[in-house]
């Protein structure tokens, strides 16, 4: 059922009372019943977290975070467990998101020409700040793949001979990009497998083969969170390994930020592309590509643009005309998961994932894919049934639960050891959804 804006302001203001701190302005641009805006706020104004009084501290409070869910109009299709895709926006950050596109869209090539630069700079300011970096290391794209083909693409210490490395769980348009770099260099490309099941330990000991076994490595590809199974590599220890080597590091962190507390120091590579679409809930197309202080010769100019210096990281990604309104709904997607905490999301998706695979984990032919240690693992997690890795398997199975209970997953391939199915809860989502799913999976599991 809709939320009303009456309800809104009044789930609003039991969170304004209680210590969340949403974002006052937010609050106060929401769409009302008719999804008209009730209220214009400026749409310079940068959001403030207001005041609050109830906690979010205790992931397993069901009463305090369906206020948290109420901030989302979510589809009554089916329940979603499907949130790796990209992130919905909340509410009062998808009013502010309409506020955004009235305004470039009345003003035009006025607002573009005079104003945009300096919300653009202030955008990047706020990017930066939120990943720990400093704005001249952070360049604004439209999504992790196009900052991740550009780091990949325009990696300029590679030459014949040498050797580039990636693994079965990173991204398939990753491992693409990086092929293409073997071809157009005359590099060699070394593959590893991720054991399974993983732990920190095998891990390493994986990476640590691999960069023996090829000591004339030059680049090596990291997925922080894969899209897979969405285990959680151990990135700056496998870092460690590779710099005393002369391996530069290109990580993926496309599902990181904002499903787990993260900067770019704890990752501690040269360069990292990400998005802001996903876990942080800005518009579909914005991400962010960083490029550590340094390091920014390895990386080519990008089609020898020449509209920014050598020196600017702007020269290094061209994406063309921003997307304006996706641009500066950002630092409202960011106060909002802010005003939540980011350790008190984790959390709580952390929690929703621990309810539907401890419910599981000891189903005989219930395989779970993804471990149970917090360094590893967030809220996405992969499973298979009987051991079967056929990509009919796993569709059939994302079928099922999808059709028959309700519930929407989706599969996954890639893996050495075969396909599975990726269950991902949010914030919209409930503990009475885990517990349909592991419901639905015990059932499944059970015919065989």
């Amino acid at each position: 059922m809709p939320t009303t804006r009456r309800d809104f302001l009044r789930d609003s203001a039991l969170l304004g009372a209680a210590g969340m701190a949403l974002p006052s302005d937010l609050l106060a641009s929401t769409p009302d019943a008719s999804g008209t805006l009730a209220s214009v706020v400026p749409a310079t104004a940068v959001p403030a977290p207001a005041v609050g009084s109830f906690s979010l501290s205790d992931p397993a409070d069901e009463s305090a975070w369906a206020k948290v869910a109420a901030m989302y109009r979510v589809t009554d299709k089916v329940t979603n467990m499907e949130a790796g895709y990209w992130g919905l926006m909340a509410q009062p950050v998808l009013a502010r998101y309409h506020e955004h596109i009235d305004r470039m869209n009345r003003d035009n090539s006025y607002f573009a020409r005079r104003e945009y630069p300096a919300l653009f700079r202030g955008v990047r300011e706020k990017v930066a700040a939120f990943v720990g970096a400093k704005p001249s290391e952070i360049a604004l794209s439209r999504g992790a793949t196009e900052a991740l083909q550009a780091l990949i693409g325009q990696y300029n210490r590679v030459k014949a001979g040498d050797t580039i490395m990636y693994a079965d769980l990173d991204y398939n348009a990753m491992q693409w990009a990086m092929n293409g770099l073997a071809q157009r260099t005359g590099a060699t490309v070394a593959r590893l497998d991720i054991p399974e099941p993983a732990s920190r330990e095998n891990i390493l000991a994986a990476y640590d083969a691999a960069l023996r076994a090829n000591p004339r490595t030059k680049l090596l590809l990291l997925t922080h969170c894969n899209n897979k199974t969405g285990l959680l590599l151990p990135v700056k220890d496998i870092v460690a390994l590779a710099r005393p080597r002369g391996v530069d590091v290109v990580v993926d962190a496309a599902h990181s930020f904002g499903q787990v507390p993260l900067t770019v120091q704890d990752l501690d590579a040269e360069f990292i592309g990400l998005n802001l679409h996903k876990w942080i809930g800005a518009p579909v197309g914005a991400g962010a590509m960083y490029i550590r202080e340094g390091h920014l010769d390895k990386i080519d100019r990008a089609h020898a643009d020449e509209s920014a210096p050598l020196t600017s990281i702007d020269s290094r990604l061209h994406t063309g005309t921003t997307n304006f309104a996706t641009v500066m709904t950002i630092p409202d997607a960011i106060a909002f998961q802010e005003s939540i905490g980011l350790a008190n999301k984790a959390a709580r998706v952390r929690y929703l994932r621990d309810r539907w695979v401890k419910a599981v984990r000891n189903v005989p032919g219930v395989d779970v894919l993804t471990p149970d240690d917090p360094h590893l693992t967030g809220a996405i997690t992969a499973f298979r049934l009987h051991g079967r890795g056929t990509r009919e398997a796993n569709s059939g199975i994302a079928r099922t639960l999808h059709d028959e209970f309700g519930v929407f997953t989706f599969q996954r391939t890639g893996l050495a050891k075969g396909d599975c199915v990726r269950v991902t809860p949010t914030l919209y989502n409930s503990a009475a959804d885990a517990d349909k799913l592991a419901a639905a999976i015990t059932t499944i599991a059970g015919r065989g």
